[in-house]
């Protein structure tokens, strides 16, 4: 049998794993960056200037350092929240807040929990907005801005959490030793009813979305849409440049609520060949049926998720082993929340090398239905504009990077070239 210390053991020992993996792939591509920092990669020397190279170099780096500095910061808060007893302290505090205890005294928990937890990363949103995006000319949110998307983004929050930790705790709680099953399919209900209303109801409270203005950027996109035969309720221009300088496209929504979204800055920055391009990269995820299948690789992970907190639950040496007395079920609940991702960290690489697969099948399709060269001047454009390393670590990159390096990209589209 387990022992309580044994627990704790393996505990501590993945934890430091992850922490030394992290720090070493952190040094490798600090070291690969620096080592080409002074020097343009021949592929780009004639489309990206030295000073810009050299300031994604700078950019990378210095989000590297600051990495460094609230990864440790993490990793000492998650000791304290566990065998520190933290948890234990707070649970006790919900008890003297809420002594009726109960669902209500589970969700007086996790919302004090989460309050606190806010509080301890708001120095690090600050320093990468206010300090880090600033630095280097992206950051446009203005502290007013900063203010109300905090209180905007708490009460969108408390709206939707609040009744989704009710049911789950209910059915925790309620419905036997199968909870985890019924627990799971509420869960996964609730994901697709958030899909589905984000683009609607949610996005614009934070955002404000104009539809694509008539002229040969919408004229373009919609014979693209017609050829590949892709229905979308609406192309709508997102204003990012509130907010950042950083430019993207994306789809929001499902089946007949599908949007396409431009970020203004990618507007702005690219011609109506290369924005036609990209969007055929952003089909071919939906032709090719990555979005599905990333949405069944969620359904199934969660279901997993789900089973194996279902054996821990009632497992005195999952609590006792991470510093947690009290075996109160939002206790299992937050306490798994906290340790999951120790372990799932050792599976990234796999799930990075399954999105780059992904990113090269959706390339594929661009070129197929646009012009390769339109997405490679776009994608050298959107490194550039961003401060993208041209020069990431190939460890580095093979761990934790959802798209090819832009090296291993380009040469891929040259392939298609007309």
């Amino acid at each position: 049998m387990v022992n309580t210390y044994l627990v704790t053991k393996i505990f501590l020992i993945f934890l430091c794993l992850k922490a030394l993996i992290e720090a070493y792939l952190d040094a490798r591509n600090k070291k690969h960056i620096l080592t080409h920092r002074n020097e343009v990669p021949e592929k780009f020397k004639d489309s990206i200037t030295l000073e810009d190279h050299q300031k994604a170099a700078d950019y990378s780096l210095a989000k590297i350092k600051a990495s460094k500095f609230f990864n440790l910061i993490e990793f000492i808060v998650l000791l304290l929240w566990t065998i520190g007893g933290g948890l234990e302290s707070l649970n006790q505090l919900t008890k003297a807040i809420y002594p009726q205890g109960g669902l209500t005294g589970g969700v007086v928990f996790f919302l004090l929990f989460m309050a606190i937890s806010f509080f301890l990363s708001l120095p690090q949103s600050i320093y990468s907005t206010f300090v880090l995006e600033e630095k280097f000319g992206f950051n446009k949110t203005t502290p007013k801005v900063f203010i109300i998307d905090i209180i905007k983004s708490t009460l969108v929050g408390l709206v939707i959490l609040i009744p989704i930790l009710y049911g789950i705790l209910w059915i925790m709680s309620a419905l036997g030793n199968q909870w985890w099953i019924y627990a799971w399919a509420f869960f996964i209900g609730i994901q697709l009813i958030l899909m589905w209303a984000y683009p609607t109801f949610i996005a614009p409270i934070f955002n404000k979305f104009t539809p694509l203005e008539e002229g040969e950027v919408k004229d373009k996109i919609l014979a693209l849409l017609k050829r590949t035969e892709f229905e979308s309720n609406g192309l709508f221009v997102m204003d990012g440049s509130r907010r950042s300088s950083h430019g993207n496209a994306y789809f929001t929504g499902f089946g007949k609520n599908k949007r396409i979204v431009f970020f203004d800055t990618l507007i702005n920055s690219l011609n109506a060949e290369e924005i036609e391009a990209v969007l055929a990269h952003e089909l071919g995820h939906f032709k090719k049926k990555h979005i599905i299948k990333m949405l069944a690789k969620t359904v199934v992970m969660t279901l997993v998720a789900f089973f194996v907190l279902g054996q821990l639950m009632n497992w005195d040496q999952f609590y006792l082993g991470h510093g947690v007395k009290s075996m109160e079920t939002h206790m299992g609940l937050i306490l798994f929340m906290l340790l999951s991702g120790i372990y799932t960290f050792f599976l990234t690489p796999l799930s990075s090398l399954q999105s780059r697969k992904y990113e090269f099948e959706a390339d594929e399709f661009a070129a197929n239905h646009s012009n390769a060269q339109d997405l490679i001047t776009a994608l050298v454009k959107m490194y550039k504009d961003n401060a993208s390393t041209l020069t990431p670590d190939p460890t580095y990159s093979a761990w934790y990077h959802s798209h090819p390096p832009a090296l291993i990209r380009v040469k891929f589209l040259e392939k298609f070239l007309k």
